[in-house]
């Protein structure tokens, strides 16, 4: 995650214009490292969220409150006597570093006015809140650093509030041409991409690649290496990012793979839009930073809530697919039928010819042309004894045959169903759509059916598919498990809607309800690439896409919910594609 120092900066800004002027009214600390202030200023009320926690520091402004201990922490009863009341006076950020100083005045004992201030400082395990007084030393700290654990700076009440100048880089804030090659030539044992980072506060690596993808310059380059002219180019890039921070100018963008946050940044990262991922834009860094960690939380939260049903799924899948290779292999060998009943019918014929105790005898195949055939005899039986022999054995593989035909049909349907249920819980959003799928895999006996507590009647499952609306004001209706996509093809779908899914593999039923006119080809193309993307080939370049009225589209008998024939079909390649 890109929390660097433009994050930081388009978050400061942001905190001026919604918080400066404003007073404390509560002081919390709902978990460990964490901190929410709740701030009143212009009759709103505002919630401020820190955490110093090592693998996730945040700042921002959320909505929702957070239940707090009934017995507070130490730290956050400091606060509360010092700041419980305080009036936020300054908000700023350390050049581009990932420190942000807010300070606040109060009344003290004496009726004196009392600056303070809260430093907090976002660096990944370096990460903490550091309360100073009006000389800036410090009052006490969320974590507190003894010189065993930290040789750079002890952060313990008393001692002075300072930034150690070894972690101290170079401010991109004020620049120019001279002293930015000077820094990067001091770093020139790097390549260029981590040179960025390393000579320069606030720049990530990931904002350091997207500055030299903008200047077309080779990350693994050295900075020794540029020519004049690509050295100039490099710092007009870097220049032109630096302008549009000083100036205030954020664009607050989340990229998402597969409807999944990949990455977030204050200002639009060419390189991850060359990479295809898709984008959307926010107003604030804030709602940003919340919608992210939102979405990832509920993403993990719906993965580990479907793990158990994921795994009984492949399991089930891959004893399928060990059953159907099992019967391919008796099925093939049941094809060696017709050459035991040809060993009979010669046999009968030519029983005459075979010399006592023969253990082979090589007869004219009438079947094939009269060409010659050596037939295996067991010399202990007769002719006629051998050829009931290889009767029985052709009647014996004529009914294998039969039943492990019917059998592999069975298989292949089970494999295919089972297939269709694990990409439905990788499209699964929603609660409620795994207890659809628990539902359906309860109806085929693959677990036990929950019933609800003795008195109570079963709660009807609410779970809803998908619903866009096309670029031309058509609705697409996206089923996300089988039995939705049940529902949609032969309830809410009408003969002359239209029906896409993708060819040859699990995925969803599209439907686009046509409302008896004409569809554009731009809804056609639209329809596809979401029958693309809630497929199985979701991660491929292109998938091949069947469309076609609904009216062609029928139930199979005794089918699994979902499962369609269809004739009458046009096909098209789309690229998978979640938004339109």
């Amino acid at each position: 995650m890109a929390l660097d120092g433009i994050v930081i900066a388009a978050l400061v800004q942001e905190l001026r214009r919604t918080l400066l002027g404003g007073h404390i009214q509560k002081i919390a600390m709902p978990e460990n490292n964490e901190l929410l202030l709740t701030i009143k200023n212009n009759a709103a009320q505002h919630r401020l969220l820190i955490s110093c926690e090592a693998a996730l520091p945040l700042l921002y402004l959320q909505r929702e409150n957070k239940p707090s201990p009934l017995t507070a922490p130490g730290f956050a009863m400091l606060l509360r006597k010092h700041i419980g009341s305080g009036k936020i006076t300054a908000i700023e950020q350390l050049g581009l570093e990932r420190i942000v100083r807010i300070e606040t005045t109060q009344l003290n004992e004496l009726g004196d006015i009392a600056p303070r201030a809260l430093y907090v400082e976002l660096m990944g395990k370096y990460s903490n809140i550091i309360f100073t007084d009006e000389n800036n030393v410090i009052l006490d700290s969320m974590r507190r650093v003894p010189a065993s654990v930290s040789s750079l700076r002890e952060v313990l009440p008393g001692r002075p509030y300072f930034v150690p100048e070894k972690l101290q880089k170079t401010n991109p804030l004020s620049l120019t041409e001279e002293t930015f090659a000077a820094a990067l030539t001091a770093a020139s044992g790097l390549p260029l991409d981590r040179a960025l980072s390393a000579a320069f506060s606030g720049i990530s690596s990931l904002a350091a690649q997207d500055i030299l993808y903008r200047a077309s310059i080779d990350p693994r380059a050295g900075f020794s290496d540029l020519q004049p002219e690509e050295k100039a180019r490099l710092f007009a890039t870097f220049e032109s990012v630096i302008e549009k921070v000083r100036s205030g100018q954020f664009s607050p963008v989340m990229y998402l793979r597969d409807e999944l946050p990949v990455e977030f940044a204050a200002l639009p990262l060419a390189t991850l839009e060359a990479e295809g991922l898709s984008t959307r834009a926010y107003d604030s860094m804030s709602e940003l930073l919340y919608s992210y960690y939102s979405l990832r939380a509920e993403s993990a939260r719906m993965r580990q809530k479907s793990a158990d049903l994921r795994r009984l799924v492949q399991n089930h899948l891959e004893r399928s697919q060990r059953k159907r290779i099992l019967q391919e292999k008796q099925l093939a060998d049941s094809q060696k039928k017709e050459k035991y009943r040809v060993y009979g019918d010669l046999l009968n014929t030519y029983a005459f010819q075979v010399p006592p105790g023969a253990d082979s005898f090589v007869a004219e195949n009438f079947y094939d042309d009269n060409k010659p055939l050596r037939i295996p005899l067991d010399k202990n039986l007769t002719p006629a004894e051998n050829a009931k022999k290889y009767f029985d054995r052709y009647t014996k593989l004529k009914r294998t045959e039969l039943a492990v035909g019917q059998e592999l049909e069975k298989t292949v349907q089970e494999e295919a169903h089972l297939s269709s249920v694990l990409t439905a819980l990788e499209l699964a959003t929603e609660e409620s759509d795994l207890a659809e799928i628990r539902e359906e895999l309860a109806a085929f006996q693959y677990v036990k059916r929950q019933r609800p507590p003795k008195g109570k009647r079963p709660q009807k499952i609410q779970s809803h598919p998908l619903h866009f609306r096309s670029s031309d004001g058509f609705d697409i209706y996206v089923g996300k498990n089988n039995y939705q996509n049940e529902e949609l093809t032969f309830k809410v779908a009408s003969g002359s809607d239209w029906w896409f899914h993708a060819k040859g593999m699990p995925g969803s039923h599209v439907i686009v309800k046509a409302n008896g006119q004409e569809l554009p080809d731009r809804c056609f193309e639209e329809a596809a690439a979401l029958a693309a993307y809630y497929s199985k080939g979701r991660d491929q370049d292109k998938v091949e896409i069947d469309y076609l009225q609904r009216r062609n589209v029928k139930k199979v008998n005794g089918a699994p919910p979902g499962f369609v024939i269809y004739h009458s079909n046009w096909s098209m390649m789309a690229k998978p594609r979640a938004e339109i």
